[in-house]
């Protein structure tokens, strides 16, 4: 600390002496906070004490008056790498000892929770040449942490954040570890999951019908990753199955054995070298790979090939790089990356225990690599993106949950509350003291598993941030799984149920995500995605409205086209193309499959009398204006995906086409209309159908059809932006907000931008949560927060 640069000749006269108390509040608790105020009372010669209590860090220090200021502004200026400062208050202390002529840590405080828990921290530098470094006592050893890195929310069962309250309460600290946690000049100083090889979690391996290896079980699980084998691995917040993923073969029997035929696999890497072999890691991106959160990061192909089953469809690849001294250690004798994917049955959650996992994947892999640290909460690999030059959250969770989100100000005022979110991608959000809680992504709740462990999450956050709500806030959509939690847990604590329509949550959760207060003035909101419940009952996804906090108006959509099936629309995308071409041909299917080249003569096996009967009467047909389900239709044409075996695999594919087209070869984008003569305007595609066929017919290639749908998509938004701006007028601040999960797609995101920026106007997108329905319940907070802070005054 070469700013702590007073001598100790500084100690103050007795006479001259003030005392305070000083209140920490942010995330100030097992990220080294404490030691760091004992470090600079001793370079500001202070006397006094610090501790933790529920509501964060408090000091009782005694010195001179600037003295104690230069300590403060210390404290903003260098805190430590975990902690985040949100508020430091000082008031004057009459009954502080002025004979004590020390300053010490003391125990922590019980009481109300007001404090936060950190996120599960990638390992730092220190810790990782401790992990190498010959000859030291934590050499190769696979639980190495201190207060700078290592498990926090994985372990945690209760605040303040105290080794009795996490799975570590099992494991006594030998003599030199326990010597480390009580010297507040060591970087282990009260590091709860502290311990070494001597005291601490163990590894081993377990093999089908043979006996454990104890010994060296990392090297042997090497050897058999390098033989094609496919491997369990416990890892700090779950169990993930890995294999090599230059090898084939052990990729495609790990798609097989977990029933998973084509969703992109995660992939680990040793380091930004290995990462680079195989994609075009820009600056941002590395940043993104090497930041304590340590996510997947998406990134375009470049170079070296992996095995071609990694991620059918996609023109990128996701890597992450080593979080833990355990991934550090086991990607140290490889040479290749490995496939390392959630370790879970298809749909359901991530295992956590051992029992679990034996059970469930024990089919599934060849070689067990096992600890005996529980995992108290499931943490799946965050998932980032660049989009449009900025990191965009495409899953929330380990490395950034449970960390509160600060809102702007004005939400202070709101009462506590807690949001329930959506049903795909859920998350909740505990709101109160003008933050915002938003939990780890947990699933898709129609999977009863997923279900489960929201629930038991729920119950758990409730307990850790002691919240205890007095309003709770759901989607509008009547069966959604979290709706009818949140219904059911209203009745039982008799408190009022607020809903939100999903989009106008949606961009609730955009203005949050961009700091924006309560009495924000209304914007346009862009809200793309899969399907939402609207206001009328009908399924919304490609909407444009006038939206603050308290309320939105529909002001525009994309036009609505029937859902035949229903819910089978979604995983048969050819159904949502049929629709489509019904729509534009009149119902005539013989001149449809005619008009339609190869993707008629697919039609042809299909039913399509009785799909078109469906559509005619009205038959488990949903009207939708969803824009993913264009998408659906646009790639079902183009032969991409016809059959999707998960949610936005067709989008993704027709993004990935795209963005390899040469730009010489596209031209402009293909037509959208703008229906603007009925009550709500309509942006229309049925021209740009035709002239996506006619393309067809001439044999265009597929990646420029599938970039001229994208640039026509954004230049229509463009064109129905400068209509509603009319119509808006001073109703209307300038500003824009992109929110749903279309908008991860990074190539529309940046010609929607490039439209929108070039009208002058100011556009907000998503920083710290999801676009996607990860984001819901942020919104859903927002909302009933605002609505809440208006009726208070009046």
């Amino acid at each position: 600390m070469n700013s702590h640069t007073e001598p100790r000749s500084l100690q103050t006269p007795m006479a001259d002496a003030i005392a305070e108390q000083i209140r920490v509040r942010g995330l100030v608790q097992g990220v080294g906070f404490r030691p760091l105020v004992w470090r600079l009372a001793q370079a500001y010669a202070l006397r006094g004490c610090v501790g933790n209590d529920a509501e964060g860090v408090w000091i009782h220090a005694c010195g001179s008056a600037a003295q104690l200021d230069r300590f403060v502004r210390a404290l903003y200026r260098e805190p430590p790498p975990l902690a985040r400062i949100d508020a430091i208050e000082r008031a004057p202390l009459a009954q502080l000892d002025f004979s004590v002529r020390e300053f010490r840590i003391v125990d922590s405080r019980a009481g109300a929770v007001r404090t936060q828990v950190a996120a599960d921290a990638a390992t730092c530098a220190d810790c990782l040449r401790d992990v190498f470094a010959a000859g030291g006592r934590r050499r190769h050893y696979a639980f190495t942490n201190c207060t700078h890195c290592g498990p926090r929310l994985s372990i945690v069962r209760a605040v303040p954040y105290d080794r009795a309250n996490t799975s570590m309460a099992a494991f006594a600290q030998c003599d030199t570890c326990l010597a480390e946690y009580r010297d507040p000049a060591d970087r282990r100083f009260h590091a709860q999951p502290n311990c070494c090889p001597h005291c601490g979690p163990q590894l081993w391996l377990e093999l089908p019908q043979a006996d454990a290896v104890r010994a060296a079980p990392l090297r042997a699980v090497q050897q058999r990753l390098r033989a094609g084998a496919i491997a369990l691995i416990k890892g700090i917040g779950g169990f993930h199955l890995a294999c090599d993923a230059t090898n084939a073969a052990a990729v495609a029997a790990l798609r097989a054995r977990k029933r998973r035929p084509a969703k992109p696999f995660a992939l680990l890497a040793r380091d930004l070298q290995m990462v680079r072999r195989y994609c075009r890691a820009d600056a941002a991106e590395s940043a993104l790979l090497t930041q304590r959160a340590a996510p997947i990061v998406l990134m375009a192909r470049g170079g070296a090939a992996l095995a071609a089953g990694i991620a059918p469809g996609q023109n990128g690849y996701g890597f992450m790089l080593p979080a833990t001294p355990l991934h550090h250690l086991l990607m140290a004798e490889l040479d290749v990356p490995l496939v390392l994917t959630s370790g879970n049955r298809s749909g359901e959650p991530q295992c956590i225990d051992n029992v679990s996992a034996r059970a469930l994947l024990g089919p599934v892999a060849d070689a067990a690599l096992m600890h005996d640290r529980d995992i108290v909460n499931r943490l799946d690999d965050s998932v980032v993106r660049v989009v449009a030059g900025r990191a965009q959250l495409l899953r929330r969770a380990r490395g950034y949950a449970p960390e509160s989100l600060p809102l702007a100000p004005g939400f202070a005022a709101a009462p506590p509350l807690l949001a329930l979110g959506g049903e795909l991608k859920s998350t909740f959000c505990l709101l109160k003291d003008g933050g915002a809680i938003v939990s780890q992504h947990i699933g898709d709740l129609h999977n009863m598993a997923a279900s489960g462990a929201f629930e038991q999450s729920l119950t758990l956050y409730r307990r850790l941030f002691d919240h205890a709500p007095q309003l709770l806030v759901v989607d509008r959509h009547p069966l959604y799984r979290a709706s009818t939690i949140g219904a059911a847990l209203a009745a039982c604590e008799g408190l009022p149920l607020e809903t939100v329509q999903h989009h106008h949550a949606h961009i609730a959760a955009c203005l949050a995500d961009n700091g924006l207060p309560p009495d924000t003035a209304p914007v346009l909101g862009i809200a793309l995605d899969g399907l939402g419940y609207g206001a009328d009952g009908t399924l919304w996804g490609g909407e444009f409205l006038l939206a603050d906090y308290i309320d939105s108006e529909r002001l525009a959509s994309l036009a609505p086209v029937p859902m035949p099936g229903g819910e089978q629309a979604v995983r048969q995308p050819w159904r949502m193309a049929f629709a489509w071409l019904y729509r534009l041909f009149g119902g005539d299917v013989a001149t449809l499959c005619a008009e339609s080249g190869e993707f008629g003569a697919y039609l042809g096996g299909r039913p399509l009398g009785l799909l078109a009967r469906m559509i005619d009467n009205d038959f488990n047909c949903p009207q939708t204006s969803s824009c993913g389900r264009l998408f659906d239709s646009v790639a079902a044409v183009l032969g991409l995906c016809r059959e999707s075996s998960f949610e936005g695999q067709a989008a993704m594919a027709l993004e990935s086409c795209a963005s390899g087209a040469a730009p010489a070869a596209v031209g402009g984008g293909y037509p959208f209309a703008l229906e603007t003569g009925t009550a709500l305007p309509r942006l229309q595609p049925d021209a740009m159908w035709r002239a996506l066929l006619d393309d067809l017919q001439r044999g265009a290639a597929v990646e420029v059809i599938a970039a001229r749908f994208h640039q026509g998509l954004a230049g229509g938004i463009g064109r129905m932006v400068d209509h509603l701006g009319d119509v808006c007028g001073a109703r209307w601040c300038g500003r824009v907000a992109l929110s749903g999960g279309v908008f991860q797609n990074a190539l529309l995101s940046e010609l929607v931008l490039h439209q929108l920026r070039r009208r002058g106007l100011e556009v907000l997108q998503h920083r710290r949560v999801p676009a996607n329905d990860g984001g819901l319940s942020l919104g859903q907070a927002a909302v009933a927060a605002a609505r809440a802070i208006k009726n208070r005054s009046g």
